[in-house]
C-alpha cells in the first residue's frame, strides 16, 4: 500500500484535487536530441509506453485520442494501479491511463478539427502529460472524413488556428506532427506558417498524404525544412530501414533532424531504443506482460501488440495457441506467466482495482432494481435469478456444438424439459441476459459487449447450477470470477 500511495503523491494528487502544485514546477519538455516513441493507434497504450522508456525512449507518445471521446470521458485516480484514468462512462473502458514514472516524458497526440473543443481537451488533461500533440498527418478515412488528420494540410489557416489557441491557452508544450507535401517549397511554405503559431516542435513523416510504407521516405525534404525553420525537426518515416539503435540516429542525421521518432520498427521490437543491441523476442514479451499484467491492460489490446511482436511466429504452434487466447491469464500462461498474472490480479483486487468484470453501466442499477421488484411481484416459483460472474469466453469453446447454449438445449431435450428462453437488457453499450429454463431464472452479472455473448453467459450459469459443468476448470480458465 505504501509503494501505491508513493506513486499518487509522485504524480502531485493531495488532499484538495482542485489544484495541482507540481505543474508550475515541471520541466518544461525538450524536444532536441530525443529518440521517441511515435503516435501508433493500439500500441501507444501504458505498458508500451513504460516499455519503450525502459529501453532506452526519451519521450514517449500515446495512441491518437479524438477530442470527443476524451472530452466525454471522467478523470478517476486509482489508488490499487497508481494511475490516473479517463474511463468511458458508457461501458466503463479506458479511454487514456497514467502513470507518474511516465508523466515528465509524455505527449498525448490528440485527433481534432475544432479549436475550441481542443483546448478543452487540453485543459483537462495538462497535469497529467507533458505535452500535447495534434495530428495533422493520418491519411486514415476515419480522420479525413472527420476533418482531422491529414484533411488539415489541406487548411493550413485553420490548423494555425488551433495550433495557436492552444499555445496562447496550455501551460504544456504543443506540438503537431505532418506529413510531407509533393513540393518541397509548399512544405517549408507550411511548416514556417505552423512554426510561428509557438509551437514547441513539428513531427514530420517523411512521405506524403498519398504514399506508404513500401515508398521510400524523403529525408532531402526533410532536411531542406530542418534548415528553413529554427523549432526542433522530429524526423519520421524511416522504419523499413530501422533494424537496429544506430540505424535511428543514421536516420536522424540523413533528415538533418533534431530528434528522431520511431513506429513500426518500434512496435516490432521496442528494444530497438537499446544502444546495447536488441533483446530477444521472448525476452521483450515478458517485459511487456509483466507491464500489462501490473497496470490491468486490456487484453484485447495486449493481445494486438503481442501479435505485432509474432508477426510470421502466429503460424506456429504456439502462436496458434496463443490466437485463441482471450484473457490475460490465458495470453500470460503461454509466456509461463500464469503464476504472476494470479497472484498479481490477486492483490490489486484486495487494493480495490475495479476492472471490466465489475463494470456497471449508468442506469444499470436502477434497471436492476426493477428487475428483480418484476421477478418479485410474480409468483414464489419464478422468485429468484440465480447469478454468478460468468463472463463467455469464446476462445474456450472449440467448435460450435459446445456453447453454453447448444448444451443446454441439448440437456432441455434429453430431459424432455422445454427450450430455455432468453430476455436481454441493454444498458448503454452493455448486455446482460437472463435465461428461463425449467422453471428456474439464470443469468451473468458480467456486462458483455453485445447480446449473443450475453445469453451465452446466462446458459453458462444455468449449466453450472444444473451441476452440468464443474467449478474448477470454470475458474481456471477465467469463465467464472466469483
Amino acid at each position: 500500500m505504501l509503494r501505491q500511495y508513493s506513486k499518487f503523491k509522485a504524480l502531485g494528487f493531495c488532499l484538495h484535487f482542485h489544484t495541482c502544485p507540481t505543474m508550475k514546477t515541471r520541466q518544461r519538455l525538450d524536444y532536441s536530441n530525443k529518440l521517441i516513441l511515435a503516435p501508433m493507434v493500439r500500441v501507444g497504450t501504458l505498458p508500451m509506453r513504460l516499455l519503450a522508456l525502459e529501453m532506452g525512449a526519451d519521450i514517449v507518445y500515446t495512441e491518437e485520442l479524438v477530442d470527443l471521446k476524451l472530452i466525454k470521458s471522467i478523470r478517476r485516480l486509482n489508488p490499487a494501479l497508481g494511475t490516473v484514468d479517463f474511463v468511458d462512462p458508457s461501458d466503463g473502458t479506458i479511454v487514456f491511463r497514467t502513470c507518474a514514472e511516465e508523466t515528465s516524458r509524455l505527449v498525448l497526440q490528440m485527433g481534432t478539427s475544432d479549436a475550441t473543443r481542443a483546448l478543452a481537451v487540453g485543459k483537462l488533461l495538462q497535469r497529467d502529460i507533458s505535452g500535447l500533440d495534434i495530428n495533422m498527418g493520418c491519411p486514415k478515412e476515419f480522420s479525413i472524413k472527420g476533418g482531422m488528420g491529414a484533411a488539415l494540410l489541406a487548411e493550413p489557416d485553420k490548423a494555425a488556428h488551433i495550433l495557436r489557441t492552444l499555445c496562447s491557452n496550455l501551460d504544456i508544450p504543443v506540438t503537431c506532427k505532418i506529413r510531407i507535401l509533393p513540393d518541397v517549397g509548399a512544405t517549408i511554405d507550411l511548416v514556417q506558417k505552423l512554426a510561428a503559431t509557438g509551437i514547441a516542435a513539428i513531427g514530420i513523416h517523411a512521405r506524403t498524404r498519398d504514399e506508404r510504407p513500401q515508398h521510400r521516405p524523403h529525408p532531402d525534404v526533410l532536411r531542406a525544412v530542418a534548415q528553413a525553420v529554427s523549432i526542433p525537426i522530429i524526423a519520421n518515416g524511416g522504419s523499413r530501414d530501422m533494424h537496429k539503435y544506430e540505424d535511428l540516429r543514421n536516420f536522424q542525421r540523413e533528415c538533418g533532424a533534431a530528434s528522431v521518432m520511431v513506429a513500426r520498427a518500434a512496435q516490432i521490437n521496442v528494444s530497438i531504443f537499446r544502444p546495447e543491441g536488441l533483446l530477444p523476442m521472448d525476452d521483450v514479451i515478458d517485459k511487456y506482460l509483466r507491464l500489462c499484467v501490473d497496470y490491468d491492460n486490456a487484453p484485447h489490446n495486449t493481445k494486438y501488440c503481442v501479435q505485432s511482436i509474432l508477426r510470421e511466429l502466429q503460424e506456429t504452434p504456439r502462436g496458434k495457441r496463443f490466437l485463441q487466447c482471450q484473457t490475460l491469464q490465458q495470453i500470460c500462461e503461454i509466456w509461463h506467466l500464469g503464476d504472476y498474472c494470479r497472484r498479481k490480479q490477486k492483490e490489486l483486487k484486495t487494493l480495490g482495482n475495479s476492472g471490466r468484470a465489475e463494470v456497471e453501466p449508468p442506469e444499470a442499477q436502477a434497471k436492476r432494481r426493477k428487475l428483480e421488484e418484476a421477478a418479485n411481484a410474480i409468483t414464489d416459483e419464478y422468485t429468484n435469478v440465480i447469478c454468478r460472474n460468468m463472463p463467455f469466453l469464446r476462445s474456450t469453446y472449440p467448435n460450435s456444438d459446445h456453447l453454453p447454449k447448444t448444451l443446454l438445449y441439448v440437456h432441455a431435450g434429453r430431459e424432455g424439459k422445454t427450450a430455455p428462453a432468453y430476455e436481454t437488457q441493454q444498458c448503454d453499450k452493455l448486455f446482460r441476459a437472463i435465461c428461463t429454463f425449467d422453471g428456474q431464472r439464470y443469468s451473468s452479472t458480467f456486462w458483455e459487449k453485445n447480446k449473443k455473448q450475453a445469453e451465452q453467459g446466462a446458459a453458462l450459469v444455468a449449466l453450472l447450477s444444473l451441476g452440468r459443468l464443474e467449478e474448477e476448470p470454470l475458474r481456471e480458465n477465467g469463465s467464472l470470477l466469483n
